[in-house]
């Protein structure tokens, strides 16, 4: 069995061709991939040949991102965002990836009624659902109306849709200080995806703070200063049984300027930490990297 399976690496940790950023994940032992709309449509032979890429890689997709701002609106902002939607669902059914990620809104435009939010995720999904596609929502710890995975599943209990989960990001449930207790309210079967990351100081206590530093200077499991809670929330979601993929998440302006091999590396000694240390043994911090956990912000 490989020690990374069920690890994948998002394709915006590294820089580069999308194709060389397959390679050096596949390279580093993973398996998976979470793409990103913008690895299609920026790629210099279109979507038709990034998907050809995708699937000569061998590495499977974890998912699709990102949909932005999609629910809580009306009128001709509503058919706007269900005409993107549509496209996306396009683009990742394309390169074979079960799962879209939908984030939750930031738009002013939004209402905060979260049965209005439900009609539109569940609309969203029976969209996905002729594509055999899952929706994964997500609370952007800086949303609107939905900033932490307590709220995102509140709605989407209410939208009650088989093909309707979460989205669980250990940046954003750090970044917005929500208990981890939490976790054991969830049905496991409705967590479509689990992406994981650290940074490097203990508080982001405004929105503007969570941003930047989401966007910019997000880590390796292992290397921030929340060690010891991401080792928890993993474990925590083994117990209530996720047995489902998890995916590395870091937007990091530094490893945008280190060679790929050296970024997946890091990658990689961070799947054989969540691996060895803390899903199969006691969970202590990575020894290699003991000496950054006392960074303050």
């Amino acid at each position: 069995m490989n020690l990374l399976d069920g690890f994948g690496m998002d394709t915006i940790t590294m820089a580069g061709s999308l194709e060389a950023k397959l390679s050096a994940m596949k390279d580093a032992g993973f398996s998976q991939v979470m793409l990103m709309a913008r690895d299609l449509v920026t790629h210099p032979g279109g979507v038709p040949a990034a998907v050809a890429a995708v699937q000569a890689s061998g590495l499977r997709p974890t998912g699709f991102q990102v949909l932005r701002d999609f629910e809580g609106l009306s009128g001709h902002l509503h058919g706007y965002k269900v005409d993107i939607a549509k496209s996306m669902l396009e683009m990742c059914a394309a390169t074979g990836s079960k799962v879209l990620l939908a984030c939750s809104s930031t738009s002013r435009h939004a209402t905060d009624d979260l049965d209005h939010i439900a009609r539109d995720l569940k609309k969203l999904a029976m969209m996905a659902l002729p594509l055999g596609i899952k929706v994964a929502y997500e609370g952007l710890s800086w949303g609107r109306t939905v900033n932490e995975f307590t709220t995102s599943w509140d709605v989407v209990c209410r939208a009650d849709c088989p093909n309707l989960g979460i989205g669980i990001d250990s940046f954003h449930i750090f970044a917005a200080n929500t208990p981890l207790d939490a976790i054991e309210d969830l049905d496991p079967d409705k967590i479509f995806l689990v992406q994981l990351s650290d940074f490097m100081w203990h508080e982001t206590p405004t929105f503007e703070d969570r941003m930047t530093t989401a966007r910019t200077f997000r880590v390796f499991p292992g290397e921030g200063v929340h060690s010891e809670a991401l080792a928890d929330l993993v474990l925590r979601l083994d117990r209530i049984g996720y047995r489902g993929d998890y995916s590395f998440e870091v937007f990091n302006d530094d490893y945008q300027q280190l060679p790929l091999a050296t970024v997946a590396e890091r990658a990689r000694k961070s799947a054989i930490w969540l691996h060895h240390n803390v899903l199969h043994r006691s969970a202590p911090l990575p020894v290699w990297t003991r000496t950054h956990t006392h960074t303050h912000a």
